[in-house]
């Protein structure tokens, strides 16, 4: 489903992004889906994986019918670091060093404190963090070789808000801050940005169905400095800016696509 935001995307080209090649973990639903038609429409060479092999088919037969070059996309659990950093060597082989990644691929399903086992922690940090640091260890030396590139890294506000039952996971997201400052340090001599891109309260198919509700969605308007609902659409014009050559003076940023809701309390 297209949303509002979504239609009323900005024409704006970059330049910089025709024909570069672009990597999106998660990018067969949500946020992911609406980035790889984000690049797809610049032009980019875009690559990516997920989970829903129906949805990765979908979305390439949709950008083609669109007039867009066919994505390339592949099945993949992120976890799997081996399998994960496989693909990503075989996306570099086919089509070119990746000059763009957007980490994205991660959940945020709901867990109270008490039923936290031991695995169930260190497999939402595999889904949530850890794969960002093994992505960027696999494209990184091609993506230098190549003259530099940009990493997008995707957060989320719901740890600065310290959103109650989502531990693993606002652990996860707070680590994003410090993986992406550190690596701006460390690749910045490569000509590599890194930047976090920080999500609100955002409006995708999974939220709806799974934690939606009218009062839900008035409680995060009126935490919120601007009164509207955010969709996917809202964090893929910020990625295109962050991955074009025009932010090429931003590194180690956190930019947050939140309508103002970090500034107020925590919605219970």
């Amino acid at each position: 489903m297209r949303r509002r935001g979504a239609q009323a995307m900005s024409t704006t080209l970059y330049p910089s992004l025709r024909d570069r090649v672009v990597f999106i973990s998660g990018g067969s639903s949500g946020i992911g889906a609406e980035l790889v038609r984000a690049f797809a429409a610049q032009g980019s060479r875009v690559a990516f994986c997920g989970t829903r092999p129906d949805g990765g088919r979908a979305l390439c037969d949709e950008m083609v019918a669109a007039g867009h070059a066919e994505p390339l996309y592949a099945a993949c659990d992120v976890r799997d670091v081996a399998a994960y950093q496989a693909l990503l060597a075989q996306v570099i082989e086919r089509l070119g060093p990746i000059r763009t990644l957007v980490n994205n691929a991660g959940r945020d399903d709901r867990h109270a404190m008490d039923e936290v086992t031991s695995e169930f922690w260190d497999d939402r940090l595999a889904l949530n963090l850890k794969h960002y640091f093994f992505a960027i260890q696999a494209v990184a030396p091609a993506m230098a070789a190549a003259g530099g590139g940009s990493i997008v890294n995707m957060g989320s506000v719901s740890w600065m808000r310290g959103r109650p039952n989502l531990v693993g996971y606002t652990t996860a997201k707070a680590g994003i801050l410090g993986l992406t400052r550190t690596l701006a340090r460390e690749l910045g001599p490569r000509h590599i940005r890194v930047n976090a891109l920080v999500p609100g309260a955002i409006v995708t198919d999974r939220q709806t169905s799974l934690h939606r509700d009218p009062a839900a969605d008035q409680a995060f308007l009126d935490a919120q400095c601007l009164k509207i609902r955010l969709d996917p659409g809202h964090v893929a014009r910020p990625t295109l800016f962050l991955s074009a050559d025009d932010s090429d003076g931003m590194t180690g940023q956190h930019v947050l696509v939140d309508a103002g809701i970090a500034q107020q309390s925590v919605i219970s």
